[in-house]
């Protein structure tokens, strides 16, 4: 782990076990923190917020996060082979959004923000009883954050929290998934051997129970909890984080819908739905329920079983694959809980439903299309993060915005017309955080991301993502 600067085991020295979901074997093993670990680093993260230059120091900051970057380039392929073994996501997934467009950005943007962000500014003067009063604005750093970390892109969250919270000059204390400890880790040796991040500014817990997030989000020496995960344990983040007013960001569920317009090429719009199976649909934006039109749903069905048939599958170290395993045997569990209920509510299962034959170890699960689904359905509401789409029929644009809206989540969502302004229109009613049209890219550190409803609290990256992190100081003079 990395504690005020230094390389350290538990106190207690023990390790847990880090496990390949593709095989079920022993990868090797990682210090396992208990509450005397997690205090030491708040403890240092406190006082490097307090005692140093580190949040008013701009120009050090930008070097240092700069820094960090070359840092984990020089280690990208190390990097790359470490995310397939121990987060079993698809090597071919490493050069999308599990590594190589966060590597590109996700430090470089925001140490470059660092000498563009609005830190100050003035606002008109006001005259009171015949005196000028003088009035500015200042942002400053929020303080100590505790960043809690999922397991399905662990490097690419990680990278997009600290980034732009060391950006705006906090500290941090950083939780990796007990699943995924190992990338977490080797940023931690990175900085502290290849930076000049000062001791205490970075800390990095590793620790099978999840005991020692929780502990993060009660200390009263943490400002502010950064969080991406299920919606569930946001609201319990919510709520044990009250008695100490946490700040929070919120990063949570989805169940994002994909509306195909009854004037589309379906024959080039409907093989895009099999990204919902991209590292086995375990991507918290994926488009998880397909809204068609009635007009032209049966024939659409059997166009999907098609695509959905041939999705690449199986091994992530096969660079054709798009579909490796779920991350643990309680997650493959919970899909196929997911898809069994669908059943005995009477959706039809057209291709897949059942774990991945031909693996007798690993956590595979097939991917899986089901058709004749209602909205009031758990299959269509729930948030199932495994390879599983649901195909749901459609009256007119009203009808499909209807059924997109009717959900507790809204990240994301796509819509697809041979009008570009059709599915502009239909995109802007659509109550989510980030929509493409016409397989538009929205991603990028530039790009404020975030939910509506019951998929967050808060944006992050772009501008809105800085401003995240900090706070607002209003200061009048004469």
């Amino acid at each position: 782990m990395l504690i005020d600067g230094g390389l350290t085991e538990a106190l207690s020295g023990a390790r847990y076990e880090n496990i390949n979901p593709a095989t079920e074997s022993v990868l090797g093993t990682t210090a396992d923190a208990g509450t005397g670990d997690l205090d030491a680093a708040i403890a240092a993260a406190r006082r490097a917020f307090d005692e140093t230059t580190w949040a008013t120091d701009h120009e050090f900051r930008a070097r240092c996060l700069l820094q960090l970057h070359d840092a984990i380039a020089s280690e990208e392929d190390q990097l790359r082979a470490e995310l397939v073994a121990e987060v079993g996501t698809p090597v071919k997934v490493t050069y999308m959004g599990q590594l190589r467009w966060p590597l590109a950005e996700a430090f470089r943007w925001p140490a470059q923000m660092i000498s563009n962000f609005e830190w100050e500014r003035c606002l008109p003067d006001r005259d009171i009883k015949g005196v000028a009063h003088h009035r500015d604005v200042f942002k400053e750093p929020v303080g100590v954050v505790g960043a809690i970390i999922p397991w399905n892109y662990p490097f690419e969250i990680t990278a997009n929290k600290l980034g732009p919270a060391l950006a705006t000059g906090n500290t941090v204390v950083l939780k990796p998934a007990p699943d995924t400890p190992w990338n977490a880790t080797r940023i931690g040796r990175l900085i502290a051997e290849c930076t000049d991040i000062p001791a205490g500014v970075v800390n990095i817990v590793t620790s099978s129970d999840r005991r020692i997030g929780a502990a993060l989000v009660t200390d009263p020496r943490v400002d502010m909890i950064s969080f991406t995960g299920s919606t569930q344990v946001g609201r319990d983040i919510m709520a044990a984080g009250a008695p100490t007013l946490k700040r929070l960001f919120l990063e949570l569920g989805g169940k994002s819908a994909m509306i195909v317009c009854d004037d589309a090429d379906f024959a080039k719009v409907l093989p895009a739905s099999g990204a919902a199976c991209i590292h086995a649909g375990q991507t918290c934006t994926s488009l998880t329920r397909l809204l068609l039109p009635r007009s032209r749903y049966g024939a659409a069905i059997e166009q999907l079983a098609d695509v959905w048939r041939n999705i690449p599958r199986g091994d992530p170290n096969d660079p054709k694959v798009l579909c490796g395993p779920l991350v643990n045997s309680v997650q493959r569990d919970r899909v196929d809980n997911h898809v069994r209920r669908a059943e005995q509510q009477g959706a039809r299962i057209v291709v897949g439903g059942k774990p991945m034959p031909g693996f007798d170890r690993g956590y595979f699960y097939e991917p899986t299309l089901i058709a004749d689904v209602t909205t009031a359905m758990d299959i269509a509401r729930d948030e199932v993060f495994g390879p599983v789409l649901v195909a749901i029929p459609y009256d007119d644009d009203d009808d499909a915005v209807r059924i997109a809206n009717d959900s507790i989540y809204g990240l994301a969502g796509a819509v697809y017309s041979e009008s570009t302004q059709r599915a502009k229109s239909i995109a802007r009613r659509v109550r989510a955080g980030v929509l493409s049209v016409n397989g538009g890219m929205w991603y990028g550190a530039d790009a404020p991301f975030g939910g509506f409803k019951s998929s967050g609290v808060g944006r992050q990256n772009g501008v809105e993502g800085l401003e995240t992190y900090t706070e607002t100081k209003v200061v009048g003079w004469v």
